[in-house]
């Protein structure tokens, strides 16, 4: 009975396995499943949020498409009114230039020298080019005029500062000039008394070496006969050492012979 019922109990447990092995494949499937559906659930709003995007953006592009077009209209609007209007004038000016044709052909009917209106602008417009190129000479001319005026007034300017710049090293070297002549008559003055007084003492010499030689000559009259040559009249240092050596030996015996006598021997007896 015990191993009946222990065969019976393995049994049961081994279905019970076999059932629990089942199930937990069947739970892998599901979770397998349930896997795979949150898989395609998850891409699935991956893809609305895309396209939602997408339609965010292609909503934005059109309302801006939308008020680009609204401006553009508004804008064309505006220019067709500009372009109505400027029509407008332009057959108001054609209507009050209609007149000209009926009076050029007055004018071809009128003159000996035209015979087409055509040759009537023709002429106008050769005159009117005619104009502009006098127009255009005259315009040259009158910068090259002002062009001449600007460079005589640039020139007449130089030459204004030219002259005073002369002007004025010319009064600096009048100045100097009178400064040089004030002080060559200073010169003349001071050469002048130079000349006077190199004439006196030139005559003061001539007239002590005509003394110093007639002293000489005294001298040598008085002194004896030494046999000494005679010194030349122009010598007259030589003569002044001879007349002092004369008048030393004068001094000497003057001396002498004022010199008071000695009492001899016998005075003191």
């Amino acid at each position: 009975m015990v191993s009946l019922y222990i065969r019976f109990g393995f049994q049961d447990f081994e279905s019970t396995l076999r059932a629990l092995r089942i199930r937990k494949d069947e739970l892998i499937e599901k979770e397998g499943q349930m896997k795979e559906y949150l898989q395609k659930f998850d891409n699935f709003l991956k893809e609305n949020e895309v396209k939602r995007c997408r339609a965010v953006r292609k909503a934005g592009r059109e309302r801006e498409l939308t008020n680009q077009k609204q401006v553009d209209l508004l804008t064309l609007q505006e220019e067709t009114k500009a372009l109505v209007k400027e029509r407008d004038r332009l057959e108001k000016r054609v209507q009050k230039n209609a007149i000209y044709p009926h009076y050029l052909d007055k004018v071809v009917q009128a003159s000996e020298q035209f015979q087409e209106a055509r040759q009537v602008m023709s002429r106008y417009d050769t005159l009117m080019l005619t104009r502009e190129d006098l127009v255009r000479t005259t315009q040259q001319n009158q910068d090259s005029t002002e062009n001449a005026r600007a460079q005589l007034a640039r020139f007449t300017e130089q030459s204004n500062d030219t002259l005073l710049h002369y002007n004025n090293t010319l009064a600096q070297l009048q100045s100097q000039l009178d400064k040089a002549r004030a002080e060559g008559m200073i010169w003349e003055s001071r050469w002048a008394h130079i000349q006077n007084t190199a004439a006196k003492k030139t005559l003061l010499l001539g007239t002590i070496k005509m003394a110093t030689l007639n002293l000489y000559q005294c001298v040598c009259k008085r002194a004896k006969d030494t046999g000494e040559s005679p010194i030349a009249p122009e010598d007259t240092i030589k003569q002044l050492e001879k007349i002092q050596t004369f008048l030393a030996d004068l001094i000497c015996i003057w001396e002498e012979v004022n010199k008071p006598d000695q009492p001899g021997p016998t005075g003191h007896r």
